[in-house]
């Protein structure tokens, strides 16, 4: 894991919480802009952009324009995306079987660390 690795930089990428949230939901399928941000709540419009784009360049994601008007995009894993979504999706599954865990470690170290 040196600093020029890079694997360094997808570990990064793939790590981000907007990322993991984002190619989750993708995984259902194509999905217009307003519809991402909507499934990923809380997440900005600049930054939903700035993920795709990340995405996009990584090969996580593929965006497609229809010649319509108004404009239509969609967004859509690739093939390289599908399988991140596996290691995504097990780790999600980690976060809701041990929530209550995590909150009771954070409140033990919370309260040891009190003055």
């Amino acid at each position: 894991m040196t600093a020029t690795c890079p694997s360094r930089t997808s570990l990064a990428r793939i790590a981000n919480k907007w990322t993991a949230m984002v190619v989750i939901a993708l995984s259902t399928g194509p999905m217009r802009f307003r519809d991402l941000r909507t499934s990923v709540d809380g997440i900005s419009g600049k930054v939903l952009t700035e993920t795709l784009r990340d995405l996009e360049r990584d090969g996580i994601v593929t965006r497609r324009v229809y010649g319509e008007v108004p404009p239509r995009v969609e967004y859509e894993l690739t093939a390289l995306g599908r399988t991140l979504y596996a290691p995504l999706q097990a780790l999600g599954l980690w976060a809701e079987e041990h929530f209550a865990e995590v909150l009771a470690a954070r409140e033990s170290y919370d309260a040891r660390r009190q003055p």
